[in-house]
């Protein structure tokens, strides 16, 4: 599936990271989102059991962070992960 929003390698994005109750806001760059395939060759491609997996790569305060989560929103001003009991929304800036 074809992430909506806009992403420039070189843009500045606001990351909002629920967990519970908590919500943290930081500033985040070098956002990429590439979509997981199948692990399983034998598996279709189009799996729903797969459907939604993603690798998220961003860089905040310098560090490089690598998560992979299930896509939950996906709209032209933010997309919205789940990253196991956590939720991850990138907005540009």
């Amino acid at each position: 599936m074809k992430i909506k929003m806009p992403i420039k390698f070189f843009g500045n994005y606001q990351v909002t990271v629920r967990s519970g109750a908590t919500e943290a806001k930081e500033r985040c760059q070098k956002l990429t989102i590439l979509e997981l395939g199948s692990e399983d060759p034998g598996q279709p491609p189009n799996d729903p059991a797969d459907a939604g997996n993603y690798q998220i790569i961003f860089h905040d305060a310098g560090c490089r962070r690598i998560i992979t989560g299930k896509l939950k929103e996906n709209l032209e001003e933010k997309v919205v992960f789940l990253v196991e009991d956590k939720e991850y929304e990138f907005s540009p800036l």
